[in-house]
């Protein structure tokens, strides 16, 4: 649409004059758990290939991820940077380090990316990972930035929504999310955003990438569900721009949409970026799973969980005393 990527329905925020100074007020006003008063517990992370039969999942914080499946390595929204900004003198991650040194981390078959704000394409972290990284799989548009960046384009592919491939045996697909896109104030909507669906032997994965709740999850779950596990956006959200963040009672809503098994919520532990409590998206998500009968794992940033296992993390670790 004139040049623009678009969403299925029309989605905006609103920006009446009234929702404008209800946020400027929430925003002087603050709230002090914002952010946590001290950095976060990891778990151990030691890089390496998975030694596990089944697929495994370890959360990095935030919507960082990697995936290892049937001898193959993904690593999903690889944002390793100190803040999700190109000012980062203000918003750094709350854990201050990584569980792990990207030095460290074994040679990765793809990484995947959900679409280009900073907090999911980041700069420092494609320029460390470039050299040991075979693909790079990303959205209409979004190769555009990698190759300024330096990554050689026939590595690189880009995905429409509903396109269905096969890399190094796995069945992927480029699904809708419900968002918008871009890194300035010029380019919004140039390049696409999307959810993905990953397909293997014995396993399914549905990642969500950032976005509001549509009819589009129920499109995905009749499509290509059940899943076995699902890694939803929940975070940095609020009522007034619910269409483009999902608040974390639609998260889990979401996740039945998709016929989802395990749901990992993600999207959070990192960085503040809306006026909620840091904690507030987990908290909320666990207590949603809870009333609806939903399995959920809360594991801490750094832990690995097998999608296939009957028991998962789920302590409240965020708790801190």
């Amino acid at each position: 649409m004139n040049g623009k990527f678009a969403n299925q329905i029309d989605t905006s925020w609103d920006t009446s004059f009234s929702s404008m100074i209800s946020m400027m007020k929430d925003f002087f006003k603050g709230n002090p758990e914002r952010r946590p008063e001290a950095p976060l517990p990891m778990a151990s992370y030691a890089p390496g290939p998975n030694k596990e039969a089944a697929a495994s999942v370890t959360w990095f914080g935030h919507s960082a991820f990697l995936l290892e499946i049937e001898g193959k390595t993904l690593l999903f929204d690889p944002m390793f940077g100190k803040a999700p900004t190109p000012f980062p003198v203000r918003n750094q991650r709350y854990s201050r380090e990584l569980p792990f040194k990207i030095e460290e981390l074994p040679v990765v078959d793809a990484v995947v990316l959900s679409h280009d704000h900073y907090d999911h394409l980041d700069y420092g972290s494609i320029i460390k990972l470039k050299d040991k990284v075979k693909n790079f799989i990303a959205p209409l548009g979004v190769g555009a930035h990698l190759q300024r960046w330096g990554v050689a384009p026939e590595i690189i592919q880009e995905h429409d929504w509903w396109d269905e491939f096969t890399f190094e045996g796995l069945q992927l697909s480029c699904t809708p999310a419900r968002h918008f896109s871009g890194r300035s104030l010029t380019d919004r909507n140039a390049t696409l955003w999307s959810s993905w669906v990953i397909i293997g032997e014995e396993t399914k994965i549905f990642y969500s990438g950032d976005g509001g709740y549509d009819s589009h999850f129920k499109e995905i779950g009749k499509k290509y569900g059940p899943f076995d596990l699902t890694l939803m956006e929940c975070g940095q959200y609020d009522a007034r721009w619910a269409a483009l963040h999902m608040l974390p009672e639609e998260t889990v809503q979401a996740h039945q949409d998709v016929k989802g098994k395990l749901l990992v919520p993600v999207h959070w532990g990192a960085f503040t970026l809306s006026l909620h409590a840091w904690h507030d998206p987990v908290e909320r998500a666990v207590k949603a799973a809870a009333e609806a009968g939903v399995d959920i794992a809360t594991p801490k940033i750094g832990e690995s969980i097998t999608a296939s296992a009957d028991e998962h993390s789920k302590s409240a670790w965020w708790r801190i005393e």
